[in-house]
C-alpha cells in the first residue's frame, strides 16, 4: 500500500524544523525526509574551528522559540542544541527519517499530489511515498562539496589541504603555518579561531572584504531579560535586532561613503594608523554589495595585532611543494593550506522536478514571494535573507504555508498554484548579489519578476506587512476546486 502524507518537508536543518514546528497541532500528517544522519543542516555539517553565527541570535531564532543565551554570536554547537531543542518541544523529532535522499518529485493533476521518491542510503534502496503539500527546506547550496578552483599545481603542495567543508576531526595546527585562502565569512571565522589553537596563520586574499568588530554579547538585551518576562524581552529583542539591522543595510544602500568611511574608521582603530588598512581592508566595492563579514569582540583584529595572525592581499601564481607563489614574486610558506573558497549552489536539494510526467526547469521559472514558484502546485521552499538572519524570512514563509494549509482545508479546494503574468524576458535572480558564488550558480537560479509578490524584498517591514495580507487578496494565487474565504 503506497504510503501517503499531508506535508513532506525535505531537510531537517534550521527552515525544515522551523516549518514542521509551525505545523505541530494543526491535526495534519507530516514527514521529514533528511539525508545526513542527524538535524540541523548547516550547524550538523560544518565542523570547522570557530563555526558560528553571523548574525543576531535574538533575530536568527525562531519567534516561537526565543534565545536565552546570553551570547548573541553563538558558536555552532550552541545553535545545534538549540535546535535540537526546539524540535523536541514541538514534536519534531519523532517525525524526521535519517538518511533519507530524495531524488524526484511528479505532481498528478489527475490525482492531486506529490509523488516522491528517495533513495534510503543506508541500504540504497528506492521507495515512493505521495503528499499534498510538498515542502523544500533544503537550503542553498551542495552538503557533498564546497567550491575549490581550478588550481593546476596544487597537487604540487605536500602538505595538508582541506576545505571548511570537510574540515577533518583530527587535523592539530599547533605549531604550524597555515595559509587560508580566502576573505568571506568562514575565513573570517576561522583565522582567529586556528590562531588562538597555536597556529601562526596567513588570510591570503584576493581583494579586500568589509570587516567589523561587533560585540558576542549584547548588554542592553540581557539586562532586559533579567527586567521583564521571557516572551516579552525576547519579542524586544527581536525588535531591536531587527531595526538595528535594517538600519545598518537601507544606510549602506542609501549612503554608501559614508559607510565605507565608518568601516574604514572601524579597522584603522582596531589595527592602528600604522597598519595599511587600505591596501588589506578597503574593498573596490560598496558594503552590501557583498555581505558584510562581522568578527565578534574584533577577534580578528586582536590575532593580528599579537602577531599570530596576518593578512596577505595578492594572487595565486602556482603552488610548490613547501607552499604558496604569488603573483607579486612572493612566497607563502605553508604545512596546511585551507581552501576557504566558498560554496556551491545547489538549488531544491538537486531533485528532479516533474509535472504529470514532464521534466520542468525550476530555475527558468518566476519565484513568488521568495517560497512558490509560477505554475507549480502545491509547492514551498524556504529561502531567507541574505543581508539580515536566514531565520526572519523563515518564520514570515512557514507561517504564510500553514495559512494556505488551512485555507485549502477550510474551502475543501486541492491545490494552490501561483500565476505569473508579467514580463520574463531579462529577469533578475532569486539572489541578486555580487558575491562569487552567486555569479557562479546564477543560471541555477529562480528568477524575480515584476511587482511585489514576483520580487525577493531585502526588508523585513516590508515582508511582514506583505505576508499578513489576506489569502483572499492575494491574486497571484489560483485555487481548484473551491471559492476561496480570508484566511
Amino acid at each position: 500500500m503506497n504510503e501517503h502524507v499531508d506535508v513532506l518537508i525535505v531537510g531537517a536543518g534550521i527552515s525544515g524544523i522551523g516549518m514542521a514546528s509551525s505545523l505541530s497541532g494543526e491535526g495534519l500528517s507530516i514527514s521529514i525526509l533528511e539525508s545526513r544522519h542527524e538535524l540541523g543542516g548547516t550547524w550538523s555539517l560544518f565542523q570547522y574551528p570557530g563555526i558560528r553565527s553571523d548574525s543576531d541570535m535574538t533575530t536568527f531564532a525562531f519567534r516561537s522559540h526565543p534565545w536565552v543565551d546570553e551570547r548573541t554570536i553563538a558558536p555552532g554547537e550552541t545553535i545545534q542544541e538549540y535546535l535540537r531543542s526546539v524540535a523536541e518541544q514541538a514534536e519534531v523529532a519523532r517525525l524526521i527519517r535519517y538518511r533519507r535522499r530524495v531524488i524526484r518529485a511528479d505532481w498528478s493533476s489527475e490525482a492531486q499530489t506529490w509523488r516522491v521518491e528517495y533513495e534510503e542510503l543506508e541500504t540504497g534502496e528506492v521507495r515512493s511515498l505521495t503528499c499534498w503539500m510538498l515542502f523544500g527546506a533544503t537550503g542553498y547550496y551542495r552538503y557533498d562539496e564546497g567550491y575549490r578552483p581550478s588550481w593546476p599545481t596544487l597537487p604540487r603542495f605536500q602538505g595538508t589541504v582541506v576545505h571548511p567543508q570537510q574540515w577533518p576531526s583530527d587535523l592539530d595546527v599547533r605549531d604550524k603555518r597555515v595559509v587560508v585562502v580566502g576573505s568571506g565569512a568562514t575565513a573570517v571565522t576561522l583565522v582567529p579561531s586556528l590562531a588562538d589553537a597555536g597556529a601562526k596563520v596567513t588570510m591570503l586574499q584576493r581583494s579586500p572584504t568589509y570587516i567589523a568588530a561587533v560585540p558576542s554579547r549584547d548588554t542592553l538585551g540581557n539586562r532586559i531579560r533579567r527586567f521583564l518576562p521571557l516572551r516579552v524581552a525576547a519579542g524586544a529583542n527581536r525588535w531591536r535586532g531587527i531595526l538595528k539591522g535594517m538600519f545598518v543595510y537601507e544606510f549602506s544602500r542609501r549612503r554608501p561613503a559614508r559607510m565605507r568611511a565608518l568601516l574604514h574608521e572601524g579597522v584603522t582603530r582596531q589595527l592602528g594608523p600604522d597598519y595599511p588598512v587600505d591596501r588589506h581592508f578597503k574593498p573596490d566595492y560598496d558594503p552590501w554589495d557583498q555581505r558584510l563579514c562581522a568578527t565578534p569582540d574584533g577577534d580578528l583584529f586582536d590575532s593580528i595585532r599579537n602577531g599570530q595572525a596576518d593578512v596577505m592581499t595578492d594572487h595565486i601564481s602556482a603552488f610548490t611543494e613547501d607552499g604558496i607563489q604569488l603573483a607579486s614574486g612572493g612566497h607563502l610558506q605553508a604545512d596546511i593550506i585551507v581552501t576557504a573558497t566558498g560554496l556551491n549552489i545547489l538549488m531544491f536539494g538537486d531533485i528532479e522536478f516533474r509535472i504529470d510526467g514532464e521534466l520542468i526547469d525550476l530555475a527558468s521559472r518566476v519565484s513568488y514571494r521568495g517560497m512558490m514558484l509560477d505554475g507549480v502546485p502545491n509547492f514551498a521552499f524556504a529561502f531567507g535573507y541574505t543581508n539580515s538572519s536566514w531565520t526572519l524570512k523563515v518564520d514570515l514563509i512557514t507561517d504564510h504555508v500553514r495559512r494556505l494549509l488551512r485555507t485549502l482545508r477550510r474551502t475543501g479546494a486541492l491545490t494552490v498554484t501561483p500565476h505569473y503574468e508579467g514580463r520574463r524576458d531579462n529577469l533578475p535572480p532569486l539572489i541578486d548579489m555580487g558575491s562569487g558564488y552567486v555569479k557562479r550558480g546564477v543560471h541555477l537560479l529562480p528568477r524575480q519578476g515584476d511587482g511585489n509578490d514576483w520580487r525577493r524584498n531585502q526588508n523585513y517591514l516590508s515582508d511582514h506587512r506583505l505576508f499578513r495580507r489576506k489569502i483572499r487578496d492575494q491574486s497571484a494565487l489560483r485555487f481548484t476546486n473551491s471559492s476561496v474565504r480570508s484566511a
